[in-house]
């Protein structure tokens, strides 16, 4: 049953409480994919949460997708970005996608992920080097995509290739079945954080689509990226670094508090110097929370300043991660190091923000150049 819009956060917080956190410690330990929570989130009818109510999703926006990415992240990373892809996925299906995939993808019936990043472009997924060409009727294309959210567990990926009309702009976007012959999901993923994503290469050799499975027009790619999927991406990016914070934040204070000196009748908490980290960890998390607030503000206002805003929040919330994960391995000390208190999770994670294509390097030199009144691109 899908909830109410004005009810999600009651179904999001049973969720999380009964099915993700819960997972978590196995999906982290074993780099397995967050497939009881994913299913939980389609049958309460949250990964429909961008899909607009008349193909049976709940219309939240930004800031409803921003809220359950957030509080995923709070209990598992993994499961935050595996629904954070769906969503972008999802943002591209709304705008050009059949009202069949877009009914499937508000279900849940259908997940949806990006397959953008290449070797040959790196980091600046809007250049891809992949291919596409017309043959007898259908397009063919070949690629090396790099990492791919959700690779072996998609139905379809959004696909970037090059234009099949030579000089009609950086790219075009397609819908790709997984399970198209010709797709070869290249090993499974065993990284440093977020291990449960099933985030791996994916390649084309020969890979044949009809026509019809272009999402816009030939050589549009670029201005989808720009308008729907850096703007869902960077934002629920943001959602997920600040969910980590707020876990980190609360694990760190409940250490500090629970732990004693026996031999003072005093615990860490009583120490200033440990609240002050724990005050830092607070302020840098809050922050992040209130800039992501004001970007989703300005992207529903329309706001002259969103996409200086849509850059900024990533960047600003994905380094934040980092500092308040170290803080809180170096407030707990060598309790840390254990998997039961959670933060070196929470450390390990924290670490994707800022590799993840827009990286923060990347997104650095957007804003300088915003700021300095040079184009971006």
């Amino acid at each position: 049953m899908s909830p109410e819009p004005a009810g999600f956060t009651q179904a999001l917080e049973k969720i999380c409480t009964e099915i993700v956190g819960p997972d978590a410690v196995a999906v982290d330990r074993d780099g397995a994919f967050p497939e009881r929570g994913i299913k939980a989130l389609s049958a309460g009818g949250l990964m429909g949460a961008i899909s607009a109510p008349e193909v049976g999703g709940l219309g939240l926006g930004f800031r409803g997708a921003a809220t359950i990415v957030g509080r995923l992240a709070q209990e598992c990373g993994s499961t935050a970005m595996v629904t954070c892809m769906h969503f972008c996925g999802t943002a591209v299906l709304e705008a050009f996608g059949s009202p069949e995939i877009r009914r499937a993808a508000a279900s849940g019936s259908h997940l949806s992920t990006l397959a953008f990043s290449e070797a040959g472009s790196r980091s600046h997924f809007w250049a891809p080097v992949s291919t596409a060409a017309r043959d007898n009727g259908q397009v063919t294309l070949n690629a090396r995509k790099s990492w791919v959210t959700s690779a072996s567990r998609a139905t379809a990926y959004v696909w970037s290739s090059q234009p099949v009309t030579s000089g009609a702009g950086l790219s075009t976007l397609w819908l790709v079945p997984s399970e198209t012959a010709g797709i070869q999901v290249q090993g499974t993923f065993d990284g440093l954080g977020l291990r449960g994503n099933d985030s791996s290469p994916v390649a084309a050799d020969g890979v044949r689509v009809p026509e019809s499975a272009r999402l816009g027009e030939d050589g549009k790619g670029f201005d989808i990226m720009m308008s729907a999927v850096l703007p869902m991406f960077n934002v629920l990016s943001a959602a997920c670094s600040v969910g980590i914070m707020e876990s980190a934040v609360q694990r760190t204070a409940l250490h500090a508090s629970g732990s004693r000196y026996a031999h003072l009748e005093s615990s860490l908490a009583d120490l200033p110097t440990i609240r002050n980290y724990i005050a830092r960890m607070r302020v840098k998390a809050d922050m992040a929370r209130t800039l992501l607030g004001d970007t989703i503000l300005a992207l529903e206002g329309g706001r002259a300043d969103a996409m200086l805003r849509v850059l900024s929040c990533k960047a600003a919330a994905g380094e934040a991660a980092i500092d308040v994960a170290e803080t809180a391995m170096r407030v707990c000390g060598g309790s840390a190091f254990r998997k039961d208190v959670a933060v070196e999770r929470y450390f390990r994670d924290a670490h994707a923000a800022g590799v993840m294509g827009p990286t923060t390097d990347v997104l650095y030199d957007f804003i300088g150049k915003a700021v300095c009144g040079q184009p971006l691109f």
